[in-house]
């Protein structure tokens, strides 16, 4: 059962080899000629982004990871966030800290990176 179990990987791992090479003309000196293949790209369409039609929600006194969730629940998976006080320390525990600032405003279109969202650790000064 070994041998044959052996086999079939070794016969998995060579096909998967053979994939990746080329079938270009082999030239006299054993190089690949390259292959060329014209495309055809008048008719490409743009790739579609889900975030083009995301809505800024209102994040403001959410704690971090909830407003987190709230914009990727809008179509946006990449927000960014800083830290308020401007101590500049990082967001590692994002439920330990609290949104108290948001850009842009409710209300706006986003796309990926546009949020970005003003914290202080939960338990600090702020309006929320």
């Amino acid at each position: 059962m070994f041998r044959s179990v052996t086999g079939v990987v070794a016969a998995v791992v060579a096909a998967g080899l053979l994939v990746g090479c080329s079938t270009g003309d082999v030239s006299a000196g054993g190089a690949t000629a390259p292959e060329t293949t014209e495309m055809n790209t008048q008719h490409a369409a743009a790739p579609v982004s889900s975030a083009a039609n995301a809505i800024m929600p209102n994040v403001v006194c959410m704690n971090l990871q909830e407003a987190q969730n709230e914009i990727q629940r809008a179509g946006v998976f990449y927000s960014r966030s800083n830290d308020a006080t401007g101590r500049g320390r990082h967001q590692i525990r994002d439920r330990n800290w609290v949104v108290v600032a948001q850009t842009p405003s409710p209300g706006t279109p986003i796309g990926e990176g546009d949020a970005v969202l003003s914290v202080v650790k939960i338990g600090e000064p702020s309006l929320c």
